[in-house]
């Protein structure tokens, strides 16, 4: 999400931003795509808009605003409370109260769980103290069932859909031992989160002993592409608290950037590409670029 990617459509009016750029006095729609840049595990700052490049359906754009700047978050946290989770949500709980100070004023908090299906426990938030007592109070979930992990996302793809700022970056971060069962196809959840412009980023927390193939059989399901397609990461959370406080610190470490959007049907994909230009693949080298690979044209966009 990373700030890991995030793609808008806005229509907005430009303004001068800098000496290089031209001026737009017309509303015009744009993509934006957040990206995030990070060399072994450790985030990528200061980079400028020609060091980017970026390709719409496989054709180059032009970026017209370039920024990273600290942003007002919309977020979600997606606990899984499937049978096996309870002892790793209890360690989850007990630590929360210090990621939360990761949080700015203004954004926005909202939590869910799910086992086999998915439930708002409380919806959107800008009081911290209010997100903390919610999160004290996962430990009284009844566990159990199995872990629809795609049927949840998708659930809080069209929560976001409903209740999301658009002004603001929108994030689920999942909590869960990625231990699930088919529920649904991957590429229409991706198609919902895309649509919703949500970044999916996760934290796997399992107990000591508790392997998982490194290939899903026809009966299993995971998180994995779903955050890749939407340009979130997922890590091991051997300390759940800490890697929660890493996570949203590297949420607003993404760079913003944003092209005029090319012609294109209602409803339909087109796919992102973005990378480093080969001089700062050269200062940078072994540097992983997080953004999205796509978006859905939205109806007031279409041409």
């Amino acid at each position: 999400m990373v700030r890991g990617a995030k793609i808008g459509m806005l229509a907005v009016s430009l303004l001068a931003w800098a000496q290089d750029d031209p001026i737009f006095r017309t509303s015009v729609s744009l993509v934006r795509v957040d990206a995030q840049v990070a060399k072994e595990s450790k985030v990528v700052d200061g980079l400028q808009k020609q060091d980017f490049t970026i390709k719409d359906n496989g054709k180059p754009q032009r970026i017209l605003y370039f920024s990273q700047e600290d942003e007002p978050l919309d977020l979600m946290i997606l606990v899984d409370s499937s049978g096996s989770m309870e002892r790793s949500v209890r360690r989850l709980s007990a630590s929360a109260h210090a990621a939360l100070a990761e949080l700015r004023t203004g954004d926005r908090v909202a939590v869910a769980h799910f086992n086999t299906g998915s439930w708002l426990i409380a919806p959107f938030s800008d009081n911290r103290q209010q997100v903390a007592a919610t999160l004290d109070r996962i430990v009284d979930l009844r566990f159990g069932g199995g872990t629809h992990i795609l049927s949840a996302v998708n659930d809080a793809a069209g929560y976001f859909a409903k209740n999301a700022d658009e002004r603001r970056r929108h994030a689920i971060l999942i909590f869960t031992d990625d231990f699930g069962q088919v529920s649904m196809s991957e590429r229409a959840v991706v198609n919902r989160m895309w649509s919703a412009d949500v970044l999916l980023c996760g934290l796997i927390v399992r107990l000591p002993g508790a392997r998982m193939s490194p290939i899903p059989w026809a009966g299993e399901e995971t998180m994995l592409g779903v955050a890749a397609k939407t340009g979130g990461e997922v890590v091991n959370a051997a300390d759940p608290g800490g890697a929660f406080r890493e996570m949203l610190h590297r949420m607003r470490k993404r760079y913003s950037i944003y092209y005029e959007m090319p012609g294109g049907k209602a409803g339909s994909s087109r796919r992102v590409s973005v990378e480093l230009t080969d001089g700062a693949k050269a200062r940078y080298p072994q540097a992983v670029v997080l953004a999205r690979k796509g978006y859905v044209v939205p109806k007031a966009a279409a041409k």
